[in-house]
């Protein structure tokens, strides 16, 4: 005999909705379709590499996966155009930082550097408009490079500090459509083995020994900031960071 006292079940937070996230083979991409999955969401992969967008789907139970490259303009245009309505949400995690002297960048790589993000993003939204659900959201991701500026980071603040009003913006023309911006820290990911190489393990315990919380921040730390910033329908035209006290220990 069930309690009546005992609370009613709390039902999955996307349950009927779709979530499509454009860069979600790995790290904090796949760990959010992987929550979303768990809150009833449909959802919906793309990559670069067909094979590891496979594997990924078959992990997380995806509904569909599309291989492309998310800055080229036709492409994107192509994989929003096949997909079936409705959408309700979409994560993009395609891309990641530039480092190194500015004095070392020639004006193509800078370009790209200070507008790679935001172009992408603002192209998905040109396909988003009118397709999204209202009420529904585009989530971007950046860094917290903002929040200092140092010998080693070069480009990576200036373009982290434009994502923050960026975002704000775009909230603004997108309305109903909500749009916000998660600012991560070091997440322990594939991408960040491949940026430090053989010197990951060793700021793995740095930052165990000088993070406020003790732990270094993982892609499942994102992806449910991610999925609450999805559920939680107040929310837009804001910054999230997301990184363990990282910045206040520098």
């Amino acid at each position: 005999m069930s309690d009546p006292g005992a609370p009613a079940p709390r039902a999955p937070g996307l349950a009927g909705q779709t979530v499509v996230v454009i860069g979600g083979s790995a790290g904090i991409g796949l760990e959010t379709a992987r929550r979303a999955r768990a809150e009833g969401a449909d959802v919906v992969l793309t990559g670069r590499d067909q094979a590891r967008l496979e594997r990924a789907a078959a992990d997380v139970g995806a509904r569909e996966t599309a291989a492309f490259d998310a800055t080229d303009t036709a492409a994107l245009g192509g994989f929003f155009a096949e997909l079936p309505d409705p959408v309700d949400h979409v994560l993009i995690t395609a891309g990641g930082p530039h480092y190194g002297p500015l004095l070392e960048m020639g004006a193509e790589e800078l370009r790209d550097a200070l507008s790679g993000h935001m172009v992408v993003a603002l192209e998905v939204a040109r396909q988003l408009a009118g397709r999204l659900r209202p009420g529904g959201t585009l989530l971007l991701m950046s860094g917290t490079g903002a929040k200092r500026v140092g010998h080693g980071l070069g480009i990576a603040s200036a373009t982290t500090a434009a994502m923050p009003s960026f975002t704000a913006a775009l909230a603004l023309e997108l309305a109903p459509v909500r749009v916000n911006l998660i600012a991560a820290g070091f997440v322990d990911t594939p991408l960040s083995a491949s940026l430090l190489g053989d010197k990951l393990d060793e700021r793995r315990a740095e930052l165990r020994d000088t993070l406020p919380i003790g732990r270094v921040v993982g892609p499942e730390d994102v992806a449910a900031l991610a999925v609450h910033l999805m559920t939680n329908t107040a929310l837009t035209g804001a910054t999230y960071d997301i990184d363990g006290g990282q910045q206040f220990v520098w």
